[in-house]
Parts: C-alpha cells; structure tokens; sequence
C-alpha cells in the first residue's frame, strides 16, 4: 500500500462526572480489585482486550460517544460510585500495628527486587521472582504494612514469544510508551524531576525516579533513560535479564545503590531492608557508606546495616545465583572503596563462595551483609541452608541461621470471580478477612456438589474457549490449513465430550522437565485417547532466550503435538503471560508439576491452582511438600539416592502415569448418575481447603512481618544507638574471635562414663585452649542424640557447661552437671563456638569446635 502511515491518537475529554475514573486507572490497586476493573470492562469490553487490560491506555482510547453515554447512565453511575467507595475506604483505612507487629510510626520496610509482577499492564517482571513480588506488595497494602517496594523501570520488559510452525520460540519486544504505563514522576520540593546519581566505572549515570501507587504502599522505579545520559547509558534500564554481564552488572548497582539513594532523596528511612534474591545486593555498599561517612569504620558499618537487613533467596539452582568476574567487579566497585575504607579485595571476600571460582557472588555478598535469611519453602530452606553452608564453615547446615518462608499467592489476585462470588452468597463478605484461619475454611465442604461443579464447569469451559482462541490464531499465523486447526482444537469445542484436562505452565527450565511424561509415548498416548474417558494436555510456557535446552523443550513439545497419535490431545499454547496463567490455573482440572528434586524452590502456581480447587498431580518438592494432605491430590516420592537423571526421569514418568491410569482418570470419570464425580468434588474440595488458609501471600507476608521484619528492626536498633556503640562493640569482639579462633581447642578433663542409673546426673569437665579469649565469649555445651550415623545434629537433649576458672596451664575450666531427659542408649557429643549477646544468631559467626 502506497504513503507512509502516521500514527494519530484522538483522546477523548473524560466527563467532569466521571473525572475519577483518570485516578482509579493510575493505582494499580485495580489489578486486584475487581470491582474497579469491572467498571473499565462495562465501558467497552472489547476494547479492554485490545489494550492488554491496561485502564489508563483504554481511557485514551475509549470513544467520546461511550464516556458520555456511561455519564449518564445511572447503573453505570452506581456502579462507579461503589467503586470509589471501596476505592476510598480502602485508603482510608490504616490498621492497626498489632495485626504484624510492625509499628508504623516507627518502622518501614523497604522492598528490593529486580522485577514486579502486579499486573500485565505494567511489564515490569519475567515470571515466578516478580509475581512473587508483587503479590508481597499486594498483601503488604492489604494489611496495612509500612512498606515501601524500590525496582527498576524497563521500557521493554521481558520477551513476547510466539511458536513458528517449527516449535521454535521467536522472541520479541513489545517497547511500553510511559504514557500508556501507571506511573507518575517523582518531584522534589522546587518540582523539578527527581535526579538520583550513581558512579559507573568513572562516570556519573542520572536515575529518574517513579512511582507507582499499589494501594496503600508504593513501588519506586528507577529509570536511566533520560536526556542527560549517554545512549549506551540510557539503555543501562531498556530491558529485564537482557544483554550481557556488564549490562547485568550497571543494572544492579542502579538497584541497590541508586535504590537507595532514591529512598533517601524521598526523605524516607527504612528501619528494615528486605533484599529479595541476591540482584539488589549492592543496596549494602551505599547504606554502609553512609555510615562510614558519618566517621565509623567499616566493620562496624557492616554490622549495622546487616543487622537490619533480610535476604530471601528463590533458587536453589546454582545458575540463577549472579557472579561477576574479578576484572569487571572492580572496574565498577573500585571508586566505592575510598568512602568505604576498605581495599577491593577486602569487599571481594565478601562476596567469595565454592562455586564462583575467583568472581563476586551476588548471594555470598547478601548473606554476609544480612543477619536474617530464608529459602521459601521448608525444602528449599534446607536446601539452601546446604547450599550457603560456606558462609557458616564450622556448623553443621541443619543449625546454620537459613531458615524458610513458604510462598503464598495473593488470593484478591488468582481466586476466580465466580468462586469470590460463590463465597459471599454462601459465607457472606466476611471470608475476605479470614484468610489465614484454618478452621474457617471447613466450610468449603458446605458448598452442594452440584453448586461447586457448576463453578468450575464454567471457568473450564471459559478457559478451554480462550485457548481455542489462542492457539487458532497461531495456528493461523503458521499457515496451517483450517482443516488441520479443527483437528488440533477438537477437544476445545463446546460441543465435543468433555475431557480431563492437565494443565503445565510454566518456565522452561530444564530441571522441570516439561517432557516427562512423553518418556513412554506409546502408553501416554493410549490414555490420552481413550474415547470413553479423554484427556488432554495443554502445556504453556517460555524459555530464556538463551536457555537452548530449554528452548529444545518447547520444539519437542511441539512436535509431539502435532505428531497424529498426540494431534488435538496435546496443545502447546504460545505467549505465555499473567492473562493465561490466570485462565489456566482456574480451569484445568489438574495441575501438572514434574520437576527435578530438590530444584523447585516453591511453584506457587501450583498453590494458584489449588486455591481455585484444581487438583494437584506432583513430584513432591518445593510447597507441595508441605501441602500434599494425602486427600487433595497425587503426590509423586522423588526417587533419591544414586541413580542417573535419564533413569529417574523413567521412573517417576512411569510413576506418574501410573496414577493416571489407575487413579486420576478412573476417579474423574466416576460419574455414576449425578454427572460427575462426587469423590472429585471431595478431592477438589479438599484441595481448596487445605491451600487458601496456608499457602496465601497474606500469610507470608504476616509471617515475615512477625518473624524476620520485627526482628530486624529492634536488632538494628540495639547496634545502631548511642552513635553505633552495639555495633562498634560486636565488630571489634569478632575481630578478635577471627583472630583468635584457630588456636581455641578442647580438651577432655574428667573420663566420660558409659553408663548412668536413672535419676544419676553427668558429671563432665572440658578443658578449653582460648588462645586469649574469655569464658564469657564461649559457649561449650553437651549434645545427646539418638545412636545413628548421620553428620546431621538430632537433639534429644542438649545442656550448656559453666566456666569454673582456669587451670595452673591457663586453660579454661567448663563443667556440666546434668540429670539426661531421654532413658536408653544414647551418643554425647560435645563442642565449643563463640558467643555474644548482641549476635543476630548464637551460629552467626560459623566458628565451631568439637571434642
């Protein structure tokens, strides 16, 4: 077509009666709530979609005639002005401290991370990390938390992916228009532009600032495409995980270090600094020079700021952890060490670990510059607590001071609509504040059968709609004949015998081995094809663009796909994002999670599913290990020891298919005279039940709130005040146990007895080469544990000696007197660390000794 097209853009003028509605659009707190979206989706549906759900593009969009019409309309006036009243009432509303312990005219926690997930208008987050993310700053506003989030502002986001007719995933970008985004510039106090300065490698890098408004809490973006910067610095924030390590690297010190210069220009001074996954680590430079520029030394900076601070980490995979190598890291941290005073080689160590071969361990650093860690999940706590173990050299990895959070989604967010909806006319409005109470959620089993199938019916049927609709479309795209498309869409039609559907969606990531199921493809494709009981598999999900085995994945998903013993019964839907994954994990009828033991850190969408009352089938590793009851669903034993990857992936596909065959399918397609199966509903009910009290990000953040953040904040307080006196105090003791800690050595003094009649107690005496420390810096204590060979700590028991002097060598004298609790045959084992009243925890050093 001849001429150049210019884009044009005719605004409509928003009604004076309906200037509001600019307000609601520009908070993302539409993004889970439903009775704010609702309004944008009466004034025109269809347009809703084509602007990705994005409110503040659809309000530009939207046609005169249709503003002017809705301004007039008194249902939709109604429903406008409910909207701003819940809208109103939930800004309005500050609860009260006690609800998490956190006080709000004290304290305020500030939320790092790379990426946020709230919602697909906003682009800002690649997967499991972000929406994680941004359901923590979800239910941190619903409970009324002092939270305030810090992240960076990418104009291109993560890749779109679409799937050539080849299975190959084609990358793109889709570059955001900041007008289109829920952002607005931050200002100072003359109303200028907010500029925030960071130091990359001998120049100076300018950080606009936004906000983003999420309710009652705010997300910071920081964002270094602006006029004053180089072209090569302006693109330092273009793209989420996208160009090489130096790129990676300028991004992180903007997070960390811009992040908190940020928070200092908007006068805000966080009490406690959560650091969620290692990329915002540089955070600790900055917050400890400032101390050091306020004339203390580094050591006691270090103690300080770790103390307040909190590291969670998502991945127990060691590719995800950020290393960078010694040329580079110093090439950019270099100009930080004078205000530090410290070498570089003194920060290096900091950031030193087993697997980064000389470079900069992002994680190292962030464990050694917090006092609080967590994995999320029980699992991957001890995972981790294995994994970092080097940062605790001397203590046994089930004692080390990793513990664990278990992720929760935010419910306002993944429930369904239909079920919120089935859950006011049957329990009223009051379930929304029940959350996290166990026993109120019994009531699950109140619901009539008929009434539950009847939900879920619905969103499975709305679900297998849309991804008709998808997958035709790229069918389409491909070139494939319209004949074809109605035989690989044949079970998505309304009409045809309804299947059981497996839902997999999520990264391809080969450690969560998509393909699993096809390692017996003849016996998968006889179940998948039973005419009487069907089933079918809908598999979605990206790969990193450089993730080529993981790419493989996705073609050889494909391929079986449109292989014909597969064709219409295994669909690979491309594209995969928020909208998807919220159709997905509403309408299957069960959720498929197969990944490699112990490498799922969590899977929250499996607890996405759950909460809509879709059954999990999984491996049981990351939450499902903790949510697996037995009742609500298949869980699938890991098959450990020393065995080959090809060999357990056999295994436990044969496994899983087992279950199919001989469980899932025969229970689902139970439907004796009701039209369905009334021992599936018990299962789905269970599922629902047993995840929505538990595995809820109201809970998480609750129990961060109680048990990390409150922690932190009276730790940093204690070593902050009367001019960092705790903290100069604790870093000038472990230097000294630093220094001295080699030499300390135990000594047996009284023989040990075999044996003790009841009500007997021990008598034990231990001699300690202190090498210049004092008794008062040790703790030794007596350990008895049952008789098994582990290297693992199993307490039946434990009890501390008292210091009783020094013998005529200088040694010091420890001596225990105590009556044992457990009867039998037992071990005693007895070992010394070093001990200070103002440690974050009695293991924080990793020294440790043993007799």
């Amino acid at each position: 077509m001849p001429g150049t097209r210019y884009p044009l853009e005719v605004q409509p003028l928003i009604p004076q009666r309906l200037m509001r509605l600019t307000e609601l659009a520009t908070d993302l707190l539409y993004s889970w709530n439903r009775a704010i979206r609702a309004l944008f989706v009466r004034l025109d549906p269809g347009l809703w979609e084509q602007c990705g759900r994005n409110p503040k593009l659809m309000l530009r969009r939207v046609a005169q005639a249709r503003l002017d019409e809705a301004a007039c309309d008194p249902l939709f006036l109604e429903e406008y002005q409910r909207a701003l009243s819940i809208y109103d009432t939930y800004h309005a509303v500050r609860l009260s401290s006690p609800l998490t312990d956190i006080d709000p005219r004290t304290d305020l926690v500030a939320y790092f991370c790379a990426e946020f997930g709230l919602h697909e208008s906003l682009q800002i987050y690649s997967g499991g990390l972000g929406i994680l993310a941004g359901d923590h700053c979800k239910a941190a506003s619903d409970l009324g938390l002092p939270f305030v989030a810090v992240g960076l502002l990418y104009r291109q986001g993560y890749f779109t992916q679409i799937i050539d007719a080849q299975g190959n995933q084609i990358v793109g970008t889709a570059p955001a228009r900041l007008a289109d985004l829920p952002v607005t510039p931050v200002c100072d106090g003359q109303g200028l532009e907010l500029r925030v300065p960071v130091a990359l490698a001998g120049r100076t890098v300018a950080l606009k600032v936004w906000r983003v408004a999420a309710g009652r809490i705010s997300l910071y973006l920081l964002d270094s495409d602006v006029p004053e910067n180089s072209e090569t610095d302006r693109a330092i924030t273009c793209q989420l995980y996208g160009g090489d390590r130096e790129l990676r690297l300028c991004q992180e010190i903007i997070l960390g270090i811009g992040g908190v210069r940020a928070l200092r220009a908007l006068g805000l001074a966080p009490t406690v600094w959560h650091i969620n996954e290692g990329h915002p680590a540089f955070q600790i430079v900055e917050r400890a020079r400032e101390l050091c520029a306020q004339g203390h030394d580094f050591d006691t900076a270090l103690e300080v700021v770790a103390a307040g601070t909190t590291f969670t980490s998502h991945t127990p995979v060691p590719a995800g952890h950020d290393i960078f190598d010694q040329e580079l890291f110093g090439r950019y941290l270099e100009p930080y060490m004078d205000d530090l005073g410290i070498t570089l080689d003194e920060l290096k160590s900091l950031g030193s670990s087993p697997i980064s071969q000389g470079g900069f361990n992002m994680t190292a650093f962030a464990l050694r510059g917090s006092r609080l860690h967590n994995g999320v999940s029980r699992i991957h706590g001890g995972v981790a607590s294995r994994m970092e173990a080097y940062i605790w050299p001397q203590i046994p990895w089930t004692e080390n001071p990793v513990g664990y959070v278990t992720n929760g989604v935010h419910v306002a967010t993944f429930l369904a609509h239909e079920w919120s909806s089935l859950f006011d006319v049957r329990f009223g409005s009051e379930w929304r504040n029940k959350l996290t109470d166990t026993d109120y959620w019994a009531r699950i089993d109140t619901i009539p059968d008929h009434s539950y199938w009847s939900v879920h019916q619905s969103l499975k049927g709305a679900m297998l709609e849309s991804v008709k609709n998808r997958v035709t479309r790229q069918h389409r795209r491909n070139g494939v004949g319209e004949g074809l498309i109605r035989r690989l869409t044949q079970q998505l039609e309304p009409d045809a015998k309804p299947p059981l559907v497996i839902g997999f969606a999520r990264r391809f990531a080969t450690y969560k081995r998509a393909g699993l199921l096809f390692e017996d493809p003849a016996r998968l494709a006889r179940l998948l094809n039973d005419p009487e009981r069907p089933v079918l598999l809908l598999f979605a999900g990206k790969a990193h663009p450089h993730d080529h085995p993981g790419q493989h994945l996705i073609r050889l998903i494909h391929e079986f796909s449109r292989s014909p013993e597969f064709l219409g019964r295994v669909i690979l839907v491309e594209g995969y994002d928020l909208a998807l994954a919220r159709r997905l994990v509403t309408g299957v009828d069960v959720w498929l999670n197969t990944p490699e033991y112990p490498l799922e850190a969590s899977g929250t969408s499996g607890q996405k599913a759950a909460i809509n009352g879709v059954v999990n089938l999984s491996i049981l590793d990351g939450w499902w290990g903790e949510g697996y009851a037995g009742d609500n669903g298949w869980g699938i034993f890991p098959h450990k020891g020393p065995i080959a990857a090809d060999q357990r992936a056999r295994e436990e596909s044969a496994e899983i298919l087992d279950i199919l065959e001989q469980q899932v399918v025969p229970l689902y397609f139970n439907a004796a005279e009701h039209g369905y199966s009334r021992s599936w509903i018990a299962m789905s009910k269970a599922a629902m039940r047993r995840a929505m009290p538990v595995f809820n990000a109201e809970r998480m953040v609750l129990e961060y709130a109680r048990n990390y953040y409150r922690t932190a904040a009276n730790h940093a307080r204690r070593l902050a005040e009367n001019n960092a006196a705790g903290g100069r105090t604790l870093a000038h003791w472990k230097r000294l146990v630093t220094a001295a800690w080699p030499g300390v050595r135990l000594e047996q003094g009284d023989d040990i007895p075999e044996t003790l009649k009841v009500g007997e107690p021990l008598h034990l005496t231990v001699l300690v080469y202190a090498n210049g420390l004092r008794a008062d810096d040790l703790v030794v204590e007596c350990l008895f544990e049952p008789e098994e060979d582990t290297d693992e700590v199993r307490l039946c028991d434990e009890a501390p000696f008292v210091a009783s002097g020094t013998d005529s060598e200088g040694r010091l004298i420890f001596r225990l007197e105590h009556e044992p609790r457990t009867p039998g045959f037992q071990t005693l084992r007895i070992r010394a660390y070093p001990y200070h009243a103002l440690l974050a925890h009695r293991f924080e050093m990793g020294c440790m000794v043993w007799l």
